[in-house]
């Protein structure tokens, strides 16, 4: 949840954002420190996140314990304790030594003896209440077509236990993946709440992404049953999804069910929009879920039971697959949602984001656990014309807005106009993730989206514990950009290459977590291997998140995008061998390299040079195949900008290319040392590319 370009700290010293009193005492936040008697912001940190000896109620177990009551999370059989950090055995025969005592920060079990379900907490207990509750709007999604559709805590219910049972006919038990390669319709609710009512594990699929990139997921995570659509509409047209998903699962198997949701008309056989099927395999939505018993008793499962897998790129081509459990998805998002982003019953809560993307669980469980209202957008940010979200905003009262740097800056440059034709004051909080912003750009929105009265909660973690390192309070004052500080109950620090904290000499290090949380990915779906290797092998005992962070004096945060080469395009991650992999995939490759480049809209921009074969022509056209062959392999977010010829790149005696120096001669900067190249004629190579 970063990006490659940020401020310098220079150029953002003013506060600008001050929350009067009357606001600040209406806060979430400020109920819970006034309950526990903490004076300030810096006390709130200190007690969340340090124990400190002769004082129960203050540290990581201390916050994490009592958060479950205060926030009124069901178990259905309580915790022995907080969490046992205790070394275990490995449960896996093939576990290396260096994960066979699986304990520590790495290894954290949280909540263990307690059971739960994530569906009892955002569904089953509001259907269950009072006639008020049952009936109350529980998600309001608006097609880019301008249909719009309300669904009740009754209705949610009722469908999410009809894909249950769909499920459990199919053969779906506990601890079985289950994939959505979803368009942001309503439905997508129901199946993720329908998979953790039995127990299965959800694989949000991004819509966007490409054939081969959805194919590599469902190869990795093997899923018997696979929802998908017929497809979904994006800027007045349609765009089908269903014969990608088709390609997909031929591509990597293991699908036996793909049960499609009917968006586009395609069910009737009139319709000109009809697709290909496999009667063996295909179902759709109404036959398959619609016709099914709508009584289903929700599992009763362990708190470490696997809930979701989320995916992010890594730079070795194979996605990471992220594994979060029931009690740590429940809490985080719970907590982030209730403080940050100050839910209250009234709200309705918009971020903009793909269910495939973590912020989409993030903002249904988060909203949903305290019975609020979250608002879905199936199209693009300016169809039919530039102001859609702010006419949206006007027209549904929203409360809550989050959404992308990018995103923003694309919508500054249609003008102010398109924002004075609404009343935003609905609006009460602000929240950005996905890269840094630049000051211009946070100000803009600052002013006009939130009318210089909104705090932007700008906030950063990732996929990896489904929620946030870093976030300021909506008590707070805040500069343009600021993250603020670390999130509740996160021990976070910036440290140097030695490990050492230099969070409080105002210097620019690495950020890390210094302690487990709940939502911590319990491992990687690859095995425990690439997991300590991803996260904790560069210092001892601490989370390495791979993101520049810095402390100004007067203690805000700030992030300086990534310490490594993972691509992050508008937010959204992708390895570079996976982007050469798309280009190698064209005949007339021989090799390719990519890297990351700042971009004014973006954040970050795909650049990609490459190495034809011989005899093939260095052409546009052929360019334009590149770029369009690395869209559909990938998606459209991830075509490069540029796509450079070169005779050879810079190597090391063992073959590996050298990308920092491919990145460096990009931008212009200084190589550094160059003494392990193998050929340094290619330096020359790559400043003359064409």
């Amino acid at each position: 949840m970063s990006g490659n370009t940020s401020p310098s700290l220079e150029d953002i010293d003013e506060i600008v954002h001050e929350p009067d009193r009357e606001f600040v005492e209406s806060t979430n936040v400020y109920d819970f420190m006034q309950a526990y008697e903490i004076d300030d912001y810096d006390d709130l940190i200190e007690r969340t996140t340090t124990a400190v000896e002769g004082e129960p109620e203050s540290g990581v177990d201390w916050f994490w314990d009592e958060l479950v009551d205060y926030l009124g999370i069901d178990f259905y059989e309580p915790y022995d304790e907080v969490r046992d950090d205790s070394e275990a055995e490995s449960a896996s025969e093939e576990a290396s030594s260096a994960t066979a005592n699986r304990g520590g920060p790495q290894f954290t079990n949280w909540y263990p003896g307690g059971e739960l379900n994530v569906a009892h907490n955002v569904v089953d207990r509001h259907a269950a209440v009072d006639e008020k509750r049952r009936n109350k709007v529980a998600t309001i999604w608006e097609g880019e077509d301008g249909e719009v559709r309300e669904v009740t805590y009754h209705e949610l219910h009722r469908q999410s236990n009809q894909v249950a049972n769909a499920l459990s006919e199919r053969g779906i038990e506990t601890g079985d993946t289950v994939a959505l390669y979803m368009p942001m319709v309503p439905e997508v609710v129901s199946i993720l709440y329908g998979c953790f009512k039995t127990g299965a594990i959800a694989v949000p699929i991004f819509s966007g992404f490409g054939v081969d990139a959805a194919a590599t997921r469902i190869a990795d995570s093997e899923p018997l049953v696979l929802f998908t659509g017929d497809g979904f509409y994006r800027r007045g047209d349609p765009v089908f999804l269903k014969s990608a998903a088709d390609e997909a699962i031929a591509e990597a198997g293991h699908v036996e069910h793909t049960i499609v949701f009917d968006r586009l008309g395609s069910s009737a056989r009139a319709s000109e929009h009809e697709i290909p099927w496999d009667d063996d395999r295909d179902e759709w939505w109404a036959d398959a879920v619609e016709s099914r018993d709508d009584e289903y008793e929700t599992k009763s499962l362990d708190s470490s039971q696997e809930s979701m897998l989320l995916y992010s790129s890594g730079t070795t081509g194979q996605p990471k697959g992220i594994v979060h459990t029931h009690a740590g998805a429940q809490v985080q998002c719970a907590k982030e949602v209730y403080f940050g982003m100050d839910l209250k019953p009234a709200d309705r809560f918009f971020w903009v984001s793909d269910i495939g993307w973590m912020m989409g669980p993030w903002t249904l469980i988060g909203t949903h656990t305290f019975g609020g209202t979250a608002f879905m957008y199936e199209g693009a940010p300016d169809h039919p014309e530039p102001d859609r979200f702010w006419e949206m905003i006007d027209r549904h009262k929203l409360t809550q807005f989050g959404i992308s740097p990018t995103a923003i800056r694309a919508l500054r440059k249609h003008g102010d106009d398109w924002l004075a034709r609404h009343d935003l004051s609905s609006l009460r909080i602000l929240g950005s993730t996905g890269e840094p912003w630049d000051p211009e750009s946070w100000q803009w929105f600052y002013e006009n989206v939130g009318g210089e009265k909104c705090p932007i909660i700008n906030i950063s973690g990732g996929t990896e514990i489904c929620g946030c390192f870093l976030m300021p309070m909506p008590t707070e004052p805040l500069k343009p950009c600021t993250l603020g500080g670390p999130g509740l109950g996160m021990d976070i620090d910036i440290v140097d290459r030695e490990g050492t904290s230099i969070k409080e000499t105002n210097e620019r290090g690495y950020l890390v977590a210094r302690d487990s949380c709940p939502s911590m990915t319990k491992s990687l779906w690859s095995g425990d291997d690439r997991y300590l290797e991803e996260y904790w092998s560069t210092f001892e005992d601490m989370w390495n998140h791979g993101d520049w962070a810095q402390k100004d004096e007067d203690g805000f945060w700030f992030l300086h995008g990534r310490a490594d080469d993972t691509l992050n395009v508008a937010g959204r991650k992708v390895g570079p061998a996976e982007v050469e992999g798309a280009l190698i995939d064209h005949d007339a490759v021989n090799q390719a390299a990519a890297i990351g480049a700042p971009d004014d809209t973006t954040g970050t921009a795909v650049v990609t040079y490459v190495v034809l074969e011989s005899g093939v022509d260095e052409t546009d056209d052929l360019r334009a195949e590149l770029r369009e062959q690395v869209g559909e392999e990938l998606g459209k977010p991830f075509r490069p900008r540029e796509v450079l010829y070169v005779d050879e790149f810079p190597k090391t005696q063992s073959g590996k290319i050298i990308r920092r120096a491919i990145q460096g001669t990009y931008v212009g900067e200084d190589l550094g040392d160059m003494s392990s190249i193998e050929n340094p004629a290619a330096l020359e190579d790559l400043e003359n590319a064409r």
